[in-house]
């Protein structure tokens, strides 16, 4: 009879090293305290359904490992049919404890810090002159599509449309619980090759536009003194009717220790435009602070956005082909008109698939 592999106890060890957090954690939650801070009460909530997962798996390890003790005794003391039933008992426990050992893998990977969390994404049209705008236009209504085809809510946060209608550079935000989780892979720049309505002799160009991907990041995280901040306030310009150009509505802040500048305009009052620009603010100082503590994250946020240039992409679309080829795992598709209407998910998924197997991996080499 095969026996529970040291694989097997070593991991389940690791889980019940958790058990006294997690009695810690049911206590917290029971405090008043806690109830009465938000942002402490997400926080304990989160981690304490995950320890639930290591919890339960415990328990099934426990009554799997005393299925199998009892079948392996009773079919030493049985003959015939009767032996081999037990013996099936013991090799169907098994079975399942490998499976289970398999859950507990999966279980161990450390959380993405920033599940559940809304999401800041900012387009800008790179290289390519006006057919990069129109490209970048292109990006804002795919991500349009993809949001409500998963029931997501997008606020645009700031639009400054380019003259043949496409789009200098865009923010907005997206809700929805699990939008980070797949709008996270889509940081960094973006080919086009097609013949844009610009051409007149039908030649194919390459353009590019760029995505930066943000978790928001809320005013407990990213605390910032108003003394480090210069806000400028102007006239707006652009789409806007009798307001525009009427009153000083457009915000400017210039966060001096980093050096990042965020405008809006788009609201009509200076208030409004001051609370989304800070709201952009502290999703980039988030970000700027998470890249230095950690220098692989450091190379992950820079290349989000990078030079625009075409050596640089980590997704191309080629109009002539019909094709959407993902550079980072190597995938290509001939579904293009279905991906920019919305239908990402035939990109997304395979990019979630390889970051689970990738940390699945990496989990199993250091942990054990």
């Amino acid at each position: 009879m095969l026996q529970p592999s040291h694989e097997h106890d070593a991991l389940f060890e690791r889980l019940a090293a958790h058990a006294g957090e997690f009695r810690e954690l049911e206590q917290r939650l029971a405090d008043p305290a806690t109830a009465a801070d938000s942002n402490e009460l997400r926080k304990v909530s989160q981690r304490y359904h995950q320890l639930q997962a290591f919890v339960d798996a415990l328990a099934s390890r426990d009554r799997l490992l005393d299925d199998i003790a009892a079948a392996a005794e009773l079919a030493e003391v049985a003959d015939g049919d009767d032996r081999t039933g037990f013996e099936e008992e013991v090799l169907a426990g098994q079975r399942e404890l490998e499976a289970l050992a398999q859950h507990v893998r999966e279980l161990l990977v450390p959380p993405d810090p920033d599940a559940g969390r809304n999401v800041i994404v900012e387009i800008r049209g790179a290289e390519g002159g006006e057919e990069a705008n129109l490209f970048a236009g292109d990006l804002l209504d795919m991500y349009r599509g993809y949001a409500q085809l998963h029931g997501w809510k997008l606020e645009m946060l700031s639009h400054d449309a380019s003259d043949l209608g496409g789009t200098n550079q865009v923010t907005f935000i997206v809700r929805g619980d699990d939008a980070w989780q797949h709008l996270k892979f889509e940081g960094g720049p973006h080919r086009v090759q097609r013949v844009p309505v610009t051409e007149s002799q039908g030649r194919v160009h390459t353009s590019s536009a760029t995505v930066a991907v943000l978790p928001e990041a809320d005013e407990i995280e990213v605390e910032i003194d108003d003394r480090d901040l210069d806000i400028d306030v102007y006239r707006s310009s652009g789409a806007g009717g009798q307001h525009v150009n009427t009153t000083d509505s457009a915000v400017r802040i210039t966060h001096r220790p980093s050096g990042l500048v965020v405008t809006m305009q788009d609201e009509r009052s200076q208030l409004q435009n001051r609370a989304r620009a800070m709201q952009v603010l502290r999703a980039r100082l988030k970000a700027h602070a998470e890249s230095e503590q950690d220098s692989q994250r450091s190379a992950d946020r820079r290349s989000q956005v990078g030079g625009g240039g075409r050596s640089e992409k980590i997704r191309t679309y080629n109009f002539k082909e019909g094709r959407v080829t993902d550079h980072r795992i190597g995938l290509t598709i001939h579904r293009l008109p279905e991906v920019l209407a919305g239908a990402l998910d035939h990109v997304i998924e395979p990019l979630l698939l390889e970051e689970r197997e990738r940390l699945l991996a990496q989990e199993t080499e250091g942990g054990l």
